[in-house]
Parts: structure tokens; C-alpha cells; sequence
């Protein structure tokens, strides 16, 4: 009798086997996959300057710019000239590893105690730890044709390290004025994590000082 159950036993763990090896679990097809890419976000910037004028009056100036692939979006007051706002549309634009441009066309509306439609161009020419930014537009007025502007803010920097950078500037601008026709000085930047920060002194040395001061925070 023991050795009758022992074979039913038996036969019952051989039947289980081979069906075990019959039937194997499929493991060739892998997991299915998303194949679509992770939309790409956009990423804003918002800027407050403040010029402290000798002699004049002070002010400030917020910047708005907002970027998706190779859109560009931006808002500006006080930037042109006092009590005048500005708004961009542009095409950003970038190539390069070692010796890098990033480059943005843009064109502008202006209004307010100006008024006109302005082409613009900024653009950032980066090599190692050195770099050469420009931000330009030239304003058709549409209330004086004798009241065309050039505007440029150009700076040279170097960064020893990635949170500090030293250089100089040159700006041409009428939201002041001051004897000299093109503005210059040095500037000092800090950056940390999100947030940077320039102090810029124009002027010392030729007439009554300006000074720049510019928070930047980026999201």
C-alpha cells in the first residue's frame, strides 16, 4: 500500500514537470515602453534693474521673458525711455560646444511716452570662462522720425569661477542722460542656484557716476 501512494506521488510531481517545462513563462517581449518624449517646458525669466542716477532721477526697470523650443517672448518697461513699455516676439537660436552662440532676432512694439516698432537683436558669444553678451534694437518712432533710437547694453565678462564674473560695459541709452553719448564702466555678477546678481559702475572717472544694479531670477 505504501509503495502504491508513493507512486501515485510520484507520478503526480513528474505530470506538474513536465508540464512546468511544456509551458514556460514568456520572457522574450519586453515591457512595453512610452516612445513619446517628455514635452519640453518653458522657461521664464524675471529681471528688475535699478539705475541710481547722479544729478537725476532714479528708476527701475522689469524685464519679462518667457521661452518654448524656439520661441521667445519678452516685456520690458522703463527700458526704452520712462514711463514706456516694450513687447518682443522673437526666434531663438543656438550652436556650438567650445565656441558657443546663442542668438535671439526679435521684433518689438514700444508705447507709451515713446511710441514705435523696433527691430531688436540679443545675443550671447560664449568661450571657456569668457563671454561677450549684447542686447540691441534700433526704435523707429512713429511720432518723430527725428526721434529714432539706437539702443545697445553690451558687456564683456570672465568667470574665474561659475558663481562670480567680472567685466566691463558699455550701454547707449535715453532713459538718463548724461554728457557722454556712450556710457562705460565695470560690473561685478554673482550667481546661486536660480538667482543672479550685477552691480554696474558707469561712468566714474569721466563724469557723475550711474549705477546699475540687476536681480535675475530664472524658473
Amino acid at each position: 500500500m505504501r509503495f502504491r501512494l508513493l507512486a501515485v506521488v510520484l507520478a503526480a510531481l513528474c505530470a506538474s514537470a513536465a508540464a512546468a517545462q511544456t509551458n514556460p513563462p514568456d520572457t522574450s517581449a519586453p515591457a512595453a515602453t512610452s516612445t513619446t518624449p517628455p514635452p519640453t517646458p518653458w522657461a521664464y525669466t524675471f529681471n528688475m534693474s535699478g539705475t541710481l542716477v547722479a544729478n537725476g532721477s532714479d528708476f527701475g526697470s522689469p524685464t519679462f521673458t518667457a521661452d518654448h523650443k524656439w520661441t521667445h517672448f519678452e516685456a520690458r518697461y522703463n527700458y526704452e525711455a520712462i514711463h514706456t513699455a516694450s513687447l518682443w516676439f522673437g526666434y531663438d537660436y543656438n550652436v556650438g560646444k567650445t565656441l558657443t552662440l546663442e542668438a535671439t532676432p526679435m521684433i518689438g512694439g514700444v508705447f507709451g511716452d515713446d511710441n514705435g516698432i523696433a527691430p531688436g537683436l540679443e545675443f550671447t558669444l560664449g568661450y571657456k570662462k569668457l563671454q561677450l553678451y549684447s542686447a540691441n534694437e534700433y526704435i523707429f518712432d512713429t511720432n518723430a522720425k527725428t526721434s529714432d533710437f539706437f539702443y545697445t547694453w553690451t558687456q564683456l565678462t570672465y568667470s574665474p569661477r561659475p558663481w562670480v564674473q567680472f567685466g566691463y560695459a558699455i550701454q547707449h541709452t535715453r532713459t538718463y542722460h548724461t554728457p557722454l553719448e556712450v556710457q562705460r564702466g565695470i560690473l561685478i555678477g554673482f550667481n546661486y542656484k536660480k538667482f543672479s546678481y550685477s552691480t554696474t559702475f558707469f561712468n566714474f572717472g569721466w563724469t557723475d557716476p550711474t549705477i546699475n544694479l540687476s536681480l535675475t531670477y530664472s524658473f
